[in-house]
């Protein structure tokens, strides 16, 4: 049975109390003297008048309490061929000696460190070296152009940027190294020094005075025997800043606090995501985003658990069936990843048989998150894993699950397409534009009651202006989470789409995410997106984008009409459905979200900006040609 009622509903009954015992499995300096000061910051901060520090609560207290010889990070790199282990005892060994350099080139607490690295274990090492030291952390998705990091850099402020010489990727290696230089050359903000990792794929030339070779200087401290304290820090104070993908002009530094944050995630190691301390925990993702902040490297060590971070991609790295390799090899008990790496690995081994190659009796749950999970690739992996296939939705702002299904408390029936029912610490409410509640079932604006949580964010870097005009000001006395959906009669969350991607086809609203969830149950379709394009007769009219899985030999013109016909069957004929061309690929960020709103600009005929976060700038050439080969492009649909 679930406990998932009872629990929500102690929440419910005493929201102070609730978080006052999550709390105490936090080692803390000092207690605090408020759980929750609603007088404080902009909706109240939670743990107020506490002391700690979250790098002793990865690290340092499981070496106390005699695990140091337990497994703390595992880096498995099938792009360069290596594994690399780390326990407790030597993590702290590392992550110590680099904040004694750190220390050494002048950084104390409150001061901010830029962290531009690929995906390896000093990446993770600089995370924490940061917090034992009180510093703030900024990690800047590797690879990320240099008017990007620039950007960043001048809002951060870093005293210090860490960094790799290059970032090795199928086929291309990323030369680090000269876009960090360019970006401090482009940037207002000179940071004193950068300490870069050199890789042997592809070293790099350190300017003198200024760069630092990591290992040189952290092999020095550690044969040196130096040894660095973790500083004691307000559970207030910032813990990292993380800027939100894809934005254009000035990003918003999303801040987040220490004390509430360790609360937060650590409750989820177990409640939510059902995991115990010495098991292994996977989160197929990127440090750059905040599933890395918060379950490759924050989650996992302040449960005691074992986390592993994984140099690859979920196809090509070298098959589709590297997943299910990593999860034999190292006995992970729960996978965490994005839709889009399911949709990838279908499309390459639809018939999974891959799968049956490996050794996964350790495994146990496999979680989705980061985009709109399609009943379609859920299904899919029920059937051929035969395990609980959990969809669960948050965001950046927030740094853990808003809604989900608790494998820790007892799972409650799963509904297709639906990321759960709320948390405990989120009322999630359904709004109109006008800010009236909705009937169950009808589509709206999502919005959490305030306050947030722990671990919610309390403000935006050096704009506390903007984070209530972005976020507050719409909806008063709510968070708005800029999603659109509905709340069942049971009380099921199903997240339709960004409120962006809510189209309005003569006078209708129409969620994109609905017409995408038909196409993709197609079992000709790999994956697909649906963007409004404009319309001078009606507004917008959905204009459809597939793939196609690997071997199909379907006629395009007849597939076309047997998908306008599905979502005709399924959504009506108010839906204006009419237009769906295959394309090769969809044009993605780094972290795998589909790029609907720069497809829309292109079938408008709009201007638009490169996104930063884009994995292939390329795709979206592919899709001008697809678009304009069918006069798509700024006419009507």
């Amino acid at each position: 049975m679930s406990r998932y009622s009872e629990t929500y509903a102690a929440w419910q009954a005493d929201p102070v109390g609730f978080w006052k015992q999550a709390a105490q499995n936090i080692d803390w300096f000092s207690p605090a003297t408020q759980v929750f000061n609603p007088d404080a910051g902009a909706y109240g901060r939670w743990f107020d008048g506490a002391i700690c520090n979250t790098c002793y609560n990865c690290v340092d207290r499981h070496v106390a309490a005699g695990r140091g010889d337990q497994p703390a990070v595992i880096h498995d790199s099938p792009i360069t061929g290596h594994v690399a282990r780390y326990t407790f005892a030597e993590l702290q060994e590392q992550v110590s000696a680099l904040a004694h350099v750190l220390r050494g080139l002048g950084v104390a607490k409150g001061d901010r460190v830029v962290i531009y690295m690929p995906m390896v274990p000093q990446a993770i090492f600089a995370m924490l070296a940061c917090a034992r030291l009180g510093a703030v952390h900024s990690v800047v998705f590797g690879g990320f152009a240099a008017q990007e990091l620039a950007t960043r850099i001048d809002d951060a402020a870093p005293k210090v940027v860490i960094s790799a010489s290059c970032g090795i990727e199928p086929g291309r290696v990323i030369a680090y190294k000269p876009l960090l230089d360019q970006a401090i050359d482009q940037s207002q903000h000179k940071p004193e020094h950068c300490v870069i990792l050199q890789r042997d794929t592809l070293t790099c030339d350190l300017i003198a005075g200024r760069d630092l070779d990591y290992a040189q200087a952290v092999d020095a401290a550690i044969a040196a025997g130096a040894w660095t304290d973790c500083v004691p820090v307000a559970a207030t104070d910032p813990l990292y800043i993380l800027y939100t993908s894809g934005t254009t002009g000035q990003p918003k530094g999303v801040v987040r606090d220490n004390g509430g944050h360790m609360v937060a995630l650590r409750w989820t190691m177990e409640h939510h995501y059902g995991i115990q301390p010495g098991e292994v925990f996977w989160a197929a993702s990127d440090v750059g985003w905040v599933v890395g902040h918060s379950y490759i490297c924050y989650g996992p060590l302040l449960h005691g658990a074992t986390t592993i971070l994984f140099e690859g991609k979920p196809v090509g790295t070298p098959d589709a069936g590297v997943f299910w390799k990593v999860i034999q090899d190292h006995g992970v008990s729960a996978l965490f990843a994005a839709p889009t790496a399911l949709r990838a690995i279908r499309k390459e081994d639809p018939s999974g048989a891959l799968i049956g190659d490996y050794d996964l009796s350790s495994f146990r749950t496999l979680f989705l998150a980061g985009e709109r999970s399609d009943p379609a690739t859920v299904d899919w992996a029920q059937a051929k894993l035969s395990r609980p296939i959990i969809d669960h939705w948050w965001q950046t702002e927030t740094g853990w699950p808003m809604s989900g299904n608790p494998v820790g408390l007892g799972a409650f029936p799963v509904k297709p397409g639906s990321p759960g029912k709320p948390m405990p610490g989120y009322d999630i409410r359904v709004l109109d534009d006008e800010g009236h509640p909705v009937p169950p079932g009808t589509l709206g604006n999502i919005v959490c009651k305030l306050p947030l949580p722990p671990s919610g964010f309390p403000t935006l870097w050096n704009a506390p202006e903007r984070f209530v005009k972005s976020y507050l000001a719409e909806f008063p006395g709510y968070y708005a989470t800029s999603d659109a959906g509905i709340i069942d009669e049971d009380g099921y969350v199903f997240i339709m789409a960004r409120t962006d991607d809510i189209i309005n086809v003569a006078g209708h609203r129409l969620s994109t995410g609905a017409m995408e969830e038909v196409i993709a149950s197609h079992p000709d379709i790999a994956e697909c997106a649906v963007v409004g394009k404009s319309d001078a007769l009606k507004g917008q009219k959905p204009l459809g984008l597939f793939v196609t899985n690997d071997g199909s030999d379907r006629d395009l013109v007849e597939l076309e009409r047997e998908l306008v016909t599905l979502v005709r069957s399924k959504i009506g004929a108010v839906a204006a459905f009419r237009t769906a061309i295959e394309v090769k690929r969809l044009p993605k960020t780094r972290s795998g979200k589909v790029l609907r709103g720069t497809v829309q600009k292109i079938a408008d005929g709009a201007d638009y900006k490169m996104p930063a976060a884009i994995d292939d700038p390329a795709i979206l050439d592919e899709i001008t040609a697809a678009l304009r080969a069918r006069h798509l492009i700024g006419e009507p649909a």
